[in-house]
């Protein structure tokens, strides 16, 4: 399952959005002479554990047992099958964590329309993809196929969030246009494929005399197993012949991810997706589903969005907008238009269940479970002993290689990645707010008039009339000169920005070990920062022309970057991106001066990319055939270990014009040395900061070892602190019927745990009452009568917009002390 999280490298602090792939470098392992762990010690916290082990487990009926048999002790993957969610909640052995953030969908190959092949695809037409929804029953798959743990979905937008119930009313109104219709599906794809040249004969599609065949990869690990059957078996009713192609995330990535679309491997891929974080704000989504600029794989490179919707993606990414009205219909626009587009059919949000033994306590995530959890590595634990070690399965491990800049985005990977860094701040688990990990403080100053606000006390927001980016702030960078190019050069009459955050970093940050034992400095945080703006420089040795769109989106926003004080560390970032919280702001700013990678670990890949022996991402692995870069395992590392010595010996410091002054030959020389002695113990070149190091990988059994770290920094006992998220719960009472043009009124009870749910921590609660044709007729806000009770009142004149048969009151409720929306619905019969 693959992991998306605003704003975040899965590995480093995302310094922007271009930088998703190199902020990748603030995960990886602290170093620090690495000891054996030896239990807990005066520099950490005395409960959590010593070792943690991964081992894969695609079978989660099987990881249920290991569960009861204590053979592990945690199962990282998030289980919607009814029946072992069931045996979960009622076992003593087991506790659990439940989550809302994954999803499943289908993603298409966009290429063509004849692949390389000679064969033809006919997802490459957008009007085919759009069909593919009317052809689906979404309620279908989530009622049988999840057995009710699933919900139905049609966008980008997570039904749970907060995004998606701002927008219920747009969005329950497209849902009923998109609703299952097989006969204007088979419409469409029988005018679409005779467009193409395609003939259907006795049932079947030809195309120039042979059957037009799809290529289908179907997951095998979970339900997309029986959702990829079903969807197989519509697309062979339609004259489809369908090639089922079982696989499980390590066969199929290398096809649907790994390789070009247009030799056409591939049709149509059961993708599955994770949300590590609550995201407050989606806007992002459209752009990195459905643009190049998401990611720098040759799937998302193939992709060509209409330029009205790539217009509005980019807009929405940008953050380009003055008002929240302004937000909200380019949201509107965006979600009409990535139904059209439709490279992803979005089909089911899951509910997911992660169990653990009983004695185990950790801390996940609303979205994330305990896999997507940012703060499991501060918080895993035995609740009756100290220290020890605990197992934990995974339904899949090592599926792609890992490297800090564009390495493995798969969940379980990330996961472990997680353990090895310590981030510059974390998501609250239950809000999707940050709560600040590396940093002291921040102020955001914005634009006036602009609609940001802010909740938490580590922050202030400001509002100002204009912001003048500095003369000698940073902004772009010279790849020949290597060197940043200032403010001042680049726009000599001057730079305005709507925002400008001051980072105030964390007094002790310079006291940060890495795993192999050295500390971190100022050359580790500005390497990160410009290896981002070297990548996708044209003159640049390590090139990589995947990393061109979204750096071409971040230079529309990004106005300038500047270090005010080197130690304590204070710096200031100028932006024309805002965010509706003031915190995200700051957390958009503030991993531009961190990493969780050592400079010289990443030396090691540059001198390997440089010289064409291996190449960090996907893309160009692709493109000039070469192998995808592992910092963990296989034929990479002794080419890294090449470039080590080579290093060591040149004293080599890369980007030496730039770095040389944070950097001395002997300095360099003590690294790479360091590292060697890492590699000779550890056989990888993983090195990070966080609470655990990557103890040993192995590979063919599909095991990863972490211990703890005796050298991390004391673990915040707040973090393990989070308890039960106050979900809110729904319940409506009203007439079962009323009569057209009579007044009704309905009550809400919102509780949660039987208690009333204050009024003052509701966000909204809306209503969305639906007629007898399905069709949206009325929406409003709720009305609050007390705590824990609200009332929807109908007005005989809005009754008189209904129609005699079945109506249905739908509710939606979003409090702002969780970032979970809850909804329920009523029926009732209006009478002529």
């Amino acid at each position: 399952m693959r992991n998306f999280q605003k704003g975040r490298n899965v590995r480093v602090k995302s310094i922007c959005f271009f930088l998703i792939t190199i902020l990748m470098l603030a995960i990886i392992p602290s170093t620090s002479c690495v000891p054996k762990s030896s239990g807990p010690t005066s520099s950490g916290s005395p409960s959590l554990a010593d070792e943690v082990v991964f081992v894969e487990e695609p079978d989660s009926a099987k990881a249920v047992r290991e569960l009861e048999a204590d053979n592990i002790q945690v199962y990282s993957g998030g289980l919607t099958d009814p029946e072992l969610a069931q045996r979960i909640k009622t076992s003593s052995e087991m506790g659990y964590e439940t989550s809302y953030g994954s999803s499943a969908e289908l993603t298409f190959n966009p290429s063509g329309p004849i692949f390389k092949t000679g064969k033809l695809n006919p997802f490459s037409v957008a009007a085919v993809r759009e069909a593919m929804n009317w052809l689906i029953d979404r309620h279908y798959v989530a009622e049988e196929t999840y057995g009710g743990l699933a919900v139905p979905r049609y966008f980008t937008l997570n039904t749970a969030f907060p995004d998606y119930a701002k927008l219920a009313s747009i969005a329950r109104a497209l849902e009923v246009q998109y609703a299952p219709n097989p006969a204007k599906a088979k419409e469409v794809i029988t005018a679409e494929m005779k467009k193409l040249g395609a003939v259907l004969t006795n049932g079947k599609w030809y195309y120039q005399g042979k059957p037009v065949e799809l290529n289908f990869i179907i997951r095998t690990e979970d339900k997309r197993k029986d959702v990829g059957d079903y969807v197989a078996t519509l697309l062979e009713n339609m004259g489809f012949t369908v090639n089922r192609q079982y696989k499980t995330a390590a066969d199929a990535s290398p096809i649907w991810i790994g390789s070009d679309p247009s030799e056409g491997r591939w049709n149509i891929y059961t993708g599955g997706w994770a949300s590590t974080a609550i995201s407050r704000d989606q806007a992002s989504n459209f752009a990195f589903y459905y643009t190049p600029t998401g990611r720098p794989d040759p799937l998302w490179q193939a992709y060509k969005p209409s330029p009205e919707f790539e217009k509005v993606a980019d807009t929405l990414v940008r953050r380009d907008y003055k008002t929240l009205d302004e937000r909200q219909q380019l949201m509107t626009d965006a979600l009409s238009l990535s139904m059209k587009d439709s490279v992803r059919v979005w089909l089911v949000d899951t509910l997911n269940i992660s169990p653990h033994r009983a004695d185990v306590a950790v801390a996940a995530d609303l979205a994330g479970g305990i896999s997507g959890s940012s703060l499991w590595p501060y918080t895993l634990r035995y609740t009756d002993k100290s220290g020890g070690s605990i197992t934990i399965g995974s339904p899949s491990l090592l599926t792609e290689p890992w490297n800090p800049v564009a390495g493995s985005n798969w969940i379980y990977d990330t996961m472990i990645i997680r353990g090895t860094e310590d981030a510059v701040d974390l998501p609250d688990p239950y809000t999707g707010l940050i709560l600040p990990n590396h940093v002291k403080s921040a102020e955001v100053y914005v634009q006036q008039g602009l609609p940001v606000s802010k909740t938490q006390d580590w922050l202030t927001l400001s509002f100002v009339p204009t912001i003048q980016a500095p003369q000698d702030a940073w902004i772009n960078w010279d790849a020949s000169a290597q060197r940043f190019r200032t403010v001042g050069e680049v726009h000599p009459g001057g730079l305005t920005a709507r925002t400008k955050t001051v980072v105030h970093y964390a007094d002790d940050l310079f006291q940060t070990r890495w795993h192999d034992g050295t500390k971190l400095t100022m050359a580790d945080i500005l390497l990160g920062l410009a290896l981002g703006f070297d990548r996708p420089q044209e003159k640049s040795s390590i090139f990589d022309e995947s990393e061109v769109p979204s750096f071409e989106t971040f230079l529309k926003y990004f106005k300038g970057m500047k270090i005010i004080q080197e130690n304590p560390l204070v710096a200031e970032v100028y932006s024309d991106q805002i965010f509706p919280d003031a915190e995200w702001i700051a957390d958009s700013a503030d991993g531009y001066f961190y990493t969780s990678v050592p400079w010289h670990v990443l030396s090691l890949g540059i001198l390997a990319e440089t010289n064409h022996e291996l190449a960090f991402s996907s893309s160009k692995a692709d493109q000039l055939k070469l192998e995808w870069m592992s910092y963990i395992a296989g034929p990479s590392l002794p080419i890294l270990d090449k470039y080590r010595q080579q290093a060591l010996k040149d004293k080599y410091i890369p980007y030496a014009n730039f770095l040389g002054k944070y950097v001395t030959a002997d300095e360099a020389s003590k690294r790479y040395t360091a590292l060697g002695d890492w590699y000779q113990k550890r056989g990888h070149f993983w090195v990070g900061n966080g609470p655990y190091y990557l103890d040993s990988v192995h590979t063919v059994q599909k095991t990863v070892v972490l211990h703890r770290f005796d050298q991390y920094r004391q673990t915040d006992q707040k973090l393990l602190a989070f308890t039960s998220p106050r979900i809110a719960n729904v319940k409506i009472s009203g007439p079962d019927q009323t009569r057209i043009g009579g007044a009704a009124e309905f009550q809400l009870e919102v509780t949660f745990n039987g208690k009333p749910y204050p009024i003052g921590d509701m966000d909204l609660v809306k209503f969305l009452l639906f007629g007898s044709n399905g069709a949206l007729a009325i929406s409003g806000d709720a009305e609050a009568v007390r705590d824990g009770l609200w009332r929807v009142r109908l007005t005989a004149d809005q009754s008189k917009q209904l129609q005699a048969g079945a109506n249905r009151l739908e509710i939606i409720a979003a409090p702002k002390v969780v970032s979970v929306a809850s909804f329920s619905s009523f029926t009732f019969a209006m009478m002529p």
